[in-house]
């Protein structure tokens, strides 16, 4: 995929460093602060850290389909997508914590026991495309690294990602979006803007977020 880094190697390390920054930024929140809103429209924290422990628990599904053969989908359904998100405010800010916590360290320790052999087997993502399990940490350091900026906590922001994610993400959106030029600033506010988060680019077009 165009954007997506060279190794898995690579793509394990950010998604090790965007749970870290994640966990970190949810460490010290109390109910209302988790109970706030978050950067994405109509999301709380609550449902944003929910959103993520699901995904991991999703991606664990491809871990297991990668392994053993058997085809077992990230989501039954789109429903039951939305329920794992909608789950977050039901939930104490200790309980999201460990959800969040337990899930990131069950799905490490799943990718952890694939073989090369099974590495190489193809999945079925969430949006339908038949990608090899390699792509598998990718997808888990886009949702862990760009999730802990919209926590909105200010305690993580885009330039606290690791450049070489910021790079691959950049390179990622500016593909999927069919952008030829991108607007001159450092790079993480061009990772931003492309992300459709809040940036300090001027005269860059608004865009919608992605992710």
């Amino acid at each position: 995929m165009t954007g997506a880094p060279q190794t898995r190697n690579d793509a394990r390390a950010w998604a090790r460093t965007g749970t870290e920054l994640l966990l970190d930024a949810v460490a010290g929140l109390d109910e209302d602060a988790f109970s706030a809103p978050s950067v994405l429209p109509d999301w709380t924290r609550k449902h944003l850290v929910a959103h993520v422990a699901a995904n991991a628990d999703a991606l664990g599904n491809l871990v297991h389909w990668a392994a053993t053969g058997e085809e077992t989908p990230m989501y039954a359904s789109a429903e039951e997508r939305a329920a794992g998100i909608a789950k977050g405010p039901t939930l104490s800010a200790d309980e999201l914590r460990s959800w969040l916590t337990d899930s990131a360290q069950k799905l490490a320790a799943e990718l952890d026991g694939l073989t090369e052999a099974q590495w190489g087997h193809q999945v079925v993502t969430a949006q339908g495309r038949t990608v090899p399990a390699t792509e598998l940490p990718w997808m888990r350091a886009r949702e862990v690294c760009v999730h802990a900026v919209d926590l909105g906590t200010g305690v993580v922001t885009f330039a606290d990602l690791p450049k070489g994610f910021l790079t691959a993400l950049v390179a990622e959106i500016k593909a999927k979006r069919g952008l030829a030029e991108l607007p001159d600033g450092p790079l993480p506010e061009v990772a931003a803007w492309l992300a459709g988060r809040p940036h300090s680019l001027t005269d860059a077009p608004e865009l919608a977020p992605w992710l």
